[in-house]
């Protein structure tokens, strides 16, 4: 089978964007839009140039963008030495941009406020509407390649939407005279996102289940799954932020729906351990992934993320102890109430022995300094590659030369967003939840095979979740249900270091865990002891530094003698809490520029609420 490592689209996306003016004598060897929509062959190597844009996978060579361990690091799970990560406390001078790239805002998980995907969307569904007018493309052809560029078009909007809410809609592309339309003011997100609704319908009714057999190409599963992710996002966005419960039902119905159209398919299933999802070589034949992206040496395609997986690449920030506390005991119960030994004890080794066996599989099973809380993620590394811990590392374990793939979309993703949008609708009058729901998302998962280390370790699997016997966890929100509580936890285990923390807080709208102040334990590690654990720092530059706190709440500083007594929860050097923030930091503003230009040409542009 060949492998599709994102290499070609380059070449199509450089030579032919649609954005640029055109010679009056077209080329006859180069593409242009003259010459270039004359087959399905075109289409579809235009529709790849999409994909570096949308599945980033570990990105490439030092990129970070989108990327787990070194992009998604601004949320409640993670915990840096000094001064937290702040919000953004004023609106920029300029917030756009019009190049191709997969650049975001790390404070918001999403985009710029950069319209050139739309535009080449747009683009996109015009050439293929102009091909299929000329009989260029088979009718089912021509539904295929409209539904992969209105997939796209609706991708752009959601993540748009997830950052800014209210947007300008394009469904088509402009010119320089459609000044009306370049310059109009913000759509509201609801009517946005009611356009990519009837997009995501039109996904679902008309795109191949299989394009080429490969998992590294689009189809109606790959499509589904993501589409999944943005009718839960914004679903839950409409129901916690607006109130808005028509508008909730009917996004969450369709992420039902989508999760649906993968979770029926029988080739999807549960058969692969945890840590061989981000660890492997060659994702092709594994069962859970619905599509990957692919890195290959030999083709120059390789990443950086698992040198910082690999424990002696440092990992700032890193897992806290408000992480820890929300793992669930083997035993299926919140650890205060766990009848598993020791299951109280908030050690890394205790931890690894008691807790859900994705724990074992997310973490080193030691204190390690390179991490700044002392709990190190080795995720997104196979089982091999920290033991070259000390020594040399090969090319895939080190720089920016590594080659294990990433699962762009996979099952687990998919059913824990078909439960959360089931159960959501059941609290505004749908069906409730069965047990039958349950098996099928959280407990498939956690049937999860494990893999020899863990069992040599003596890692168990945890129990399965039991709708007359929810978790009684006494750090559950007064306001959210319990069944909802217990999704939620499972998102928090299964996607750790990955892309979707930020953004689930803020659709829940709870984006106060990420305040010290509410929620001190995101301010502290693991349970330690200093001097069995990490002797090493028991220096004299440590003096008046290294701190634990007991479970009494004080907290013991190092003295230079006092190393003994340094057994309590990890202090990070010198931590202090993130600025006070308020909810405008649910959405960014755009730039003071962009409204100025507006102004100048006699438009309004409109600032996002709270800012200036």
């Amino acid at each position: 089978m060949k492998k599709y490592t994102l290499t070609l689209i380059a070449v199509v996306a450089l030579a032919f964007t649609g954005c640029k003016e055109f010679l009056d004598r077209p080329s006859l060897t180069q593409m242009n839009d003259g010459n270039y929509w004359t087959n399905e062959n075109n289409v579809r190597l235009f529709a790849n140039g999409f994909y570096a844009n949308y599945f980033v996978g570990y990105n490439s060579a030092w990129g970070v963008d989108y990327t787990p361990v070194r992009g998604y690091t601004f949320n409640d799970d993670l915990t840096s030495t000094g001064k937290q990560s702040i919000f953004e406390t004023q609106a920029p001078s300029s917030r756009s941009a019009v190049s191709e790239t997969a650049a975001w805002l790390t404070q918001y998980n999403g985009p710029n406020w950069n319209f050139a995907w739309v535009r080449k969307s747009n683009l996109f569904i015009e050439r293929i509407d102009m091909m299929n007018g000329k009989s260029l493309l088979t009718p089912e052809a021509y539904n295929h390649w409209s539904s992969v560029a209105r997939f796209f078009r609706g991708y752009e909007y959601s993540r748009l939407v997830s950052v800014f809410g209210n947007v300008p809609y394009y469904d088509k592309v402009l010119t320089d005279q459609d000044k009306d339309l370049l310059y109009k003011d913000r759509d509201s997100r609801t009517f946005v996102m009611d356009k990519v609704y009837d997009d995501f319908v039109y996904v679902l009714d008309n795109m191949r289940l299989s394009d080429g057999g490969s998992k590294q190409y689009l189809n109606r599963y790959v499509a589904a799954g993501f589409i999944s992710r943005f009718m839960l996002f914004e679903g839950t966005w409409q129901k916690y932020h607006l109130n808005n419960t028509e508008k909730a039902k009917k996004y969450l119905e369709l992420a039902v729906r989508a999760g649906k159209v993968v979770m029926d398919n029988s080739a999807f299933k549960f058969t692969s351990d945890f840590r061989s999802l981000f660890g492997s070589f060659d994702l092709a034949n594994n069962a859970e992934v619905v599509m990957y992206r692919h890195y290959d040496a030999a083709l120059s395609i390789t990443h950086h993320v698992a040198s910082y997986s690999n424990t002696t690449e440092s990992q700032s920030p890193s897992a806290n102890l408000a992480l820890i506390k929300s793992f669930i005991c083997y035993d299926g119960k919140a650890y205060q109430n766990s009848a598993v030994a020791n299951a109280d004890k908030l050690d890394i080794a205790n931890l690894v022995l008691t807790r859900d066996p994705r724990f074992e599989a997310t973490f080193s099973d030691k204190a390690l300094k390179e991490a700044s809380t002392l709990l190190y993620a080795n995720k997104f590394i196979d089982r091999v590659g920290p033991t070259y811990r000390g020594k040399s590392y090969p090319p895939e374990y080190g720089s920016n030369t590594n080659t294990n793939d990433y699962p762009v979309i996979r099952l687990a993703e998919v059913v824990l967003n078909w439960v959360e949008a089931k159960a959501e609708l059941a609290t505004m009058g749908g069906a409730a939840v069965t047990q039958d729901d349950i098996d099928k998302s959280i407990n498939a998962i956690r049937s999860r095979p494990l893999d020899a280390t863990a069992i040599a370790k003596g890692v168990k699997k945890t129990a399965p979740l039991s709708l007359a016997s929810l978790p009684a966890d006494p750090n559950r929100d007064a306001d959210v249900p319990a069944l909802l509580w217990e999704i939620r936890r499972e998102r928090r285990m299964e996607f750790f270091y990955e892309h979707t923390r930020l953004l689930d807080i803020k659709r829940w709208k709870k984006i106060n865990y990420m305040s010290g102040a509410q929620n001190p334990d995101i301010l502290r590690g693991p349970w330690v002891n200093i001097a069995v654990e990490v002797p090493e720092w028991l220096v004299a530059a440590k003096v008046g530094k290294l701190q634990v706190q007991k479970a009494d709440g004080t907290i013991v500083t190092y003295n230079g003698t006092n190393g003994a007594d340094l057994v309590g929860y990890y202090i990070p050097e010198n931590i202090s809490d993130r600025d006070a923030f308020t909810d405008r930091v649910y959405m960014a503003p755009i730039g003071r520029n962009q409204i100025t230009e507006y102004l100048d040409k006699g438009y309004t542009l409109t600032q996002t609420a709270g800012w200036q």
